[in-house]
């Protein structure tokens, strides 16, 4: 059998065990055992971004001791950059390569040749694949492209797979939101809730409900989540530029919040360490009363299923409204026609 059979024959049998596995933890671990198993390798590790994409941290592995992973994170931008010009980072002699730290290490783990690759997902490195090798090795073409292809059908099921998990947190999210409103018609305890809920399950740094008071022709603090005294105080006002827009009903998203020109209050913002924003109508009916505010400490990218929710959000937010000022009027109505009543009672 040819090598290229070989390799086609796991990569059919690599695609069909991703679409069989839905835990997240087991993805990964397959990706590294089948690197080992195609490319009879020593050991593999597989290295995700933190969510600051400054380091590059061991999410899965097999063969490798634990005391050797955490010796030393990789950086993640030097690395993407050097990935992202050459397509791949080979080192026949990882024991001696300059470009490699902690030689030491690698002798007394048992490592003689690596072999990295990128994880990719879209136009983006998600993190690195690292295949070891017990003896001396120069990989060829085939070996290389090989891997890269495994990495990049691994971005592919681990993107899936946090589509799915984020899929099922938005589902419990809205039903948790849901439940709120139906349990209470005390619109402050229903809003603050709901930037709690936000917050910890869409994993946000903060949130914040404003209100239109018409009389006071301004945006009022009604509920927030995660954010100091010192930043709600600030004066946000219908004058500003990303207020306007959702006040006549569009969804803002400020990608970078220290450097987007649509942004006044950039100094609060940079103090209480916010990167990137949402800013979302809620509307009653066909009137828009407020905006809802969403706040990342990290720069992130919010696909069309993360925006479709929290817009769905703000929507319930306005629907909580809307039946808390119905069950008033209905109070206030009640107490009237009771008070016509005794009126009448007291004619006769």
């Amino acid at each position: 059998m040819t090598k290229e059979m070989d390799y086609f024959k796991s990569f059919c049998k690599i695609s069909k065990a991703f679409g069989t596995t839905k835990k997240k933890q087991e993805l990964l671990s397959l990706i590294v055992e089948h690197s080992i198993e195609s490319m009879k390798g020593k050991a593999a590790c597989l290295f995700l971004a933190d969510e600051r994409q400054e380091f590059f941290v061991p999410t899965a592995q097999a063969g490798l001791s634990e005391g050797y992973l955490h010796a030393s994170p990789m950086k993640a931008r030097q690395v993407v950059k050097v990935l992202e010009k050459e397509g791949f980072l080979s080192f026949p002699d990882a024991t001696s390569d300059p470009r490699l730290d902690n030689h030491d290490a690698k002798k007394a783990e048992g490592i003689a040749s690596i072999l990295t690759v990128p994880v990719r997902v879209k136009d983006h490195t998600i993190g690195v694949l690292s295949l070891y090798t017990a003896t001396r090795r120069e990989f060829d073409p085939e070996e290389i492209e090989f891997l890269r292809a495994l990495a990049d059908q691994g971005g592919i099921a681990i993107q899936n797979n946090r589509l799915h998990q984020r899929m099922q947190k938005n589902a419990v999210l809205f039903l948790q939101l849901a439940s709120s409103i139906n349990s209470s018609l005390d619109i402050k305890e229903v809003l603050n809730n709901m930037t709690l809920n936000i917050c910890e399950v869409l994993g946000m740094k903060g949130a914040l409900i404003r209100l239109w008071d018409e009389d006071a022709d301004e945006l009022k603090v009604v509920a927030s989540h995660g954010l100091s005294d010192a930043f709600l105080e600030v004066g946000y006002v219908a004058s500003t530029e990303t207020a306007a827009r959702a006040l006549r009903g569009e969804t803002v998203v400020i990608s970078n919040a220290a450097t987007d020109k649509r942004i006044v209050f950039q100094d609060a913002i940079k103090r209480e360490g916010i990167v990137s924003m949402i800013v979302i109508p809620i509307r009653t009916r066909d009137k828009i009363i407020g905006v809802m505010r969403l706040y990342s400490s990290v720069q992130r990218e919010f696909p069309p299923d993360f925006m479709a929710m929290v817009e769905a959000l703000a929507h319930q937010g306005g629907l909580a409204i809307q039946n808390a000022s119905m069950f008033l009027k209905l109070q206030e109505d009640k107490k009237s026609l009771e008070e016509d009543i005794w009126s009448h009672r007291s004619w006769f």
